[in-house]
């Protein structure tokens, strides 16, 4: 654990933060660093007990769980809790938190450092309401300039940052940690029998899961759902009214923790990543699915969106699928899972070659270099503009 003198970093998120890898990764790698990290998040109903890790966390509990009352609800509740806080630097993960996180740094004189996940204000349930985008796009024009360091999941959405406010955007990739005992057996033939179809990640618009179903008679596998989201009752009666759960075609696994979601994937035969265009955030996204199916070995068929086309062209390890069509998709699953093995077992042989290259420890070090320049470790003492905790 870091030393009491060591300086202290507070992130906020409106995550459960049982389930949220990406600020796992990044609240761990700067704890090894030598900073003292908390990580705040909210209580839901379902969430499950927090899960060790070498930072601290803080669940805020509140009355709602979506929309406006959710979000002016844990601001007011995250400002409260923040202003009974020290650190030495704040961070606002997407816009959601960043008004009290800002208030919170610019009160005790510290820097404020924005780390964007997605395109927030390009989110399909933003873009298709205006006067809401409106709200936050003013949110986030008053807060990336007052950042005093900020950074995003992949290239394309620093690039839209940067043409519109003019000022740098870092780049640390959603990308999984690689363990010493993630060495892959060689790769299959073709596609393992017991195999499956794998879907990680929230149950929302905008996915291409209900097209998903709708391709599933058509494919010579089965479908395993792990998470959870707006669309979790919509998606389950639809795979009801196409009999692909009578007959075992698809199974809904609900939330699934990142350890055991990692045993799921490795058993998957293939991974699937699907966005519909309706927004810049999605378009530009690079998620942490594309990276967490390299590690496990399996081939994946993939949107073709930029960010995941740069990296098919550089890796080879999916199917690029032009669109969402139910056709489409059955096609693009059946050439892996059945009609060309020589195909699957190409992909399985590129992602062996690709995983160590695309893993968490290259990122770390960018992130570590990152918030050294905000906050350098000191190895004792009091940094300057350091609050100290009360007693």
């Amino acid at each position: 654990m870091p030393p009491p003198s060591a300086p202290r970093l507070l992130f906020a998120v409106t995550t459960d933060l049982c389930f949220d890898q990406r600020m796992q990764r990044i609240c761990g790698s700067l704890a090894a660093a030598g900073y003292q990290v908390q990580l705040v998040g909210w209580q839901r109903p379902a969430s499950p007990p927090l899960t060790p890790q070498p930072y601290q966390q803080h669940r805020l509990r509140g009355w709602f769980r979506k929309g406006k009352l959710f979000y002016l609800e844990y601001n007011l509740r995250l400002l409260f809790y923040l202003l009974s806080q020290r650190a030495a630097a704040w961070c606002a993960c997407d816009l959601d938190t960043a008004l009290p996180v800002w208030l919170r740094a610019r009160l005790g004189g510290q820097p404020l450092v924005y780390d964007a996940h997605e395109l927030f204000t390009e989110v399909p349930e933003v873009v298709a309401r205006p006067a809401v985008q409106r709200v936050w796009r003013w949110v986030e024009s008053f807060i990336v300039p007052r950042a005093r360091l900020a950074y995003t999941v992949g290239p394309a959405l620093a690039g839209v940052f940067k043409q519109r406010y003019g000022r740098p955007f870092a780049v640390v990739r959603n990308v999984s940690r690689r363990r010493e005992e993630d060495v892959l057996p060689p790769a299959p033939a073709a596609a393992p029998p017991g195999g499956y179809i794998l879907y990680q990640g929230a149950l929302n618009v905008g996915r291409g899961l209900e097209s998903l179903l709708d391709a599933m008679p058509q494919v010579a596998g089965r479908l395993v759902l792990c998470g959870e989201g707006d669309l979790s009752a919509a998606l389950r009666a639809q795979a009801a009214r196409l009999g692909l759960l009578a007959s075992g075609k698809v199974e809904f696994r609900g939330f699934v923790l990142p350890e055991a979601l990692r045993e799921v994937t490795r058993h998957a035969a293939v991974g699937i990543m699907l966005l519909e265009n309706i927004g810049l955030s999605y378009y530009y996204s690079l998620a942490n699915k594309f990276f967490d199916y390299v590690h496990a070995g399996i081939p994946q068929v993939l949107i073709d969106f930029p960010e995941y086309r740069a990296l098919n062209d550089e890796f080879n390890v999916a199917e690029l699928v032009t669109d969402l069509a139910p056709a489409t998709l059955a096609r693009a699953l059946n050439r892996l899972l059945r009609d060309e093995p020589a195909r699957y077992h190409h992909l399985a042989e590129n992602c062996r070659r690709a995983a160590p290259q695309l893993s968490w420890q290259h990122e770390e070090q960018e992130l570590r270099r990152l918030w050294g320049g905000v906050v350098p470790v000191a190895p004792a003492g009091r940094l300057p503009n350091q609050e100290q905790p009360h007693a």
